[in-house]
């Protein structure tokens, strides 16, 4: 059971619900069901929450990969705490205006780093063990 991994999948699951509600709370308000409705709040709503969606389960995913690989645990911490940090901080600095918030940027920077060094670290712990 990757423990140390369900710990930042609490966590997430927490934030999701921080990025997706906004989205939910604008659209009841405006009435607009489907899609954004040309509407640049709702729009920029949907988007916090779409690139969530789009980056945490495959992050997540690997992380967990990583702890049943037996990774260290201050590893997998390290990666889950990125990758928390990262998707608290990019709906914080996406704004519609401008994409040079530091805020965007160290967001993404992040969690493009959790996915790649745990792809990575996932590929090389395979090549160990499949070539003997």
């Amino acid at each position: 059971m990757p423990v140390i991994t369900a710990l930042y999948a609490g966590l997430l699951g927490l934030i999701a619900i921080g990025v997706a509600f906004p989205a939910g709370s604008l659209r009841g308000k405006l009435g607009i069901s489907i899609g954004d409705g040309g509407n640049p709040d709702l729009l920029l709503a949907m988007r916090r929450h779409a690139n969530f969606v789009e980056w945490v389960p495959l992050a997540l995913l690997l992380i967990a990969l990583l702890e049943l690989n037996g990774a260290r645990h201050w590893a997998v911490h390290a990666l889950g705490a990125a990758l928390v940090i990262g998707r608290i901080l990019h709906p914080l600095g996406l704004r519609a205006e401008t994409m040079r918030r530091p805020e965007r940027f160290a967001g993404a920077t992040l969690s493009a780093l959790v996915t790649v060094i745990a792809s990575l670290w996932l590929i090389v712990l395979f090549v160990q063990r499949a070539m003997p």
